[in-house]
């Protein structure tokens, strides 16, 4: 997803207490998923949250038989369908490995324990809220103001390495437009 403002992210973990990193740590897994496997699927409730640490994954929901991508995570990037994991309530997407991933696996009800005895977490936890309330505020923003040829280069401007790493065919559902059309998009510039 890489949502803009990294820094602040980095920033806020480098002057957080050393007790609540240590607290995080406690209740975090590290655990590898193999490619295809589901992290969460529709209809279930996200009771885990996965800051990936290497690979890649997706997530997306079903329109009749299609597949709507609507967001990738990579490294650093927390992967989750946020409306179910914030509202804790069955969600509408899935959020598949496109690789090998290996994520840090924090679960809901011990990180809103670790947020009371932390104010730092809470802070963190804010923070990741209010960023990636300002990448979906930019994704809708394109879709409202940019064609299917705009949106491709703003993917190539702001995230190449989605280009390079990620199927043909889930860029596509991304940008929503179909294959065809991205080929031939990719066949002019």
């Amino acid at each position: 997803m890489m949502i803009p403002g990294s820094d602040k992210v980095d920033e806020l973990i480098a002057h957080m207490a050393p007790g609540a990193l240590a607290a995080l740590e406690n209740i975090s897994v590290t655990r590898t998923f193999a490619k295809g496997s589901f992290l969460l699927r529709q209809d279930e409730t996200a009771r885990k949250s996965y800051h990936i640490l290497d690979g890649i994954a997706r997530r997306y929901y079903l329109d009749g038989d299609r597949e709507i991508t609507t967001a990738f995570f990579f490294a650093d990037d927390l992967a989750l369908a946020f409306d179910s994991y914030i509202l804790q309530r069955p969600g509408r997407e899935f959020v598949q490995c496109i690789t090998e991933v290996t994520a840090s696996v924090t679960d809901y009800q011990a990180f809103e324990a670790a947020k009371q005895k932390y104010p730092d977490l809470l802070r963190f936890d804010l923070l990741l809220t209010e960023l990636y309330a300002v990448w979906l505020e930019e994704r809708l923003f394109e879709f409202h103001t940019c064609n299917a040829e705009q949106r491709y280069r703003t993917l190539l401007d702001k995230d190449p390495h989605i280009v390079l790493q990620v199927p043909l065919k889930y860029i596509a559902s991304y940008l929503g437009i179909s294959l065809e059309t991205l080929s031939r998009i990719r066949a002019r510039i």
